[in-house]
């Protein structure tokens, strides 16, 4: 995109986002489109903060995790804070995301024991019902 700035069906089609969500963002502070009047304007800023909201999202941060971390692009040095606390961030939601999985695997095997054990009844009770005719 070369474009300097974006109108909002222009940032919906090109992100697969609906205006209300560009306007939530826009409400939490997240996104800051130029206004003319009623129309809005996304600048390639906005554009890179899209990106990073959608891919945090993706990946389970809260949204104030998300405005902390734009935050930080501006403390001057060379984003190394934002880095880093990104990369806190991100350790811990992996090892939030692994546990889930793991707890979700348990949960689905245990599923598939009584799903077992119910087969394994209903062919018993058949086997029994016909036996009894």
């Amino acid at each position: 995109m070369t474009t300097e700035t974006l109108t909002i069906r222009e940032m919906c089609d090109a992100y697969e986002v609906t205006p209300r969500t560009l306007r939530f963002y826009e409400a939490k502070e997240l996104l800051f489109p130029i206004r003319e009047g009623q129309k809005r304007l996304f600048t390639k800023r906005d554009r890179a903060r899209l990106k990073l909201i959608l891919r945090g999202k993706r990946f389970g941060f809260s949204l104030e995790e998300i405005r902390q971390l734009l935050d930080l692009y501006h403390a001057g040095d060379q984003q190394h804070t934002q880095l880093v606390r990104t990369y806190e961030i991100a350790r811990a939601r992996l090892a939030d995301m692994e546990s889930q999985r793991d707890e979700l695997t348990e949960a689905i095997d245990d599923l598939k024991d009584q799903l077992k054990w119910g087969e394994d009844m209903i062919a018993s009770m058949t086997t029994r019902q016909k036996a009894a005719e």
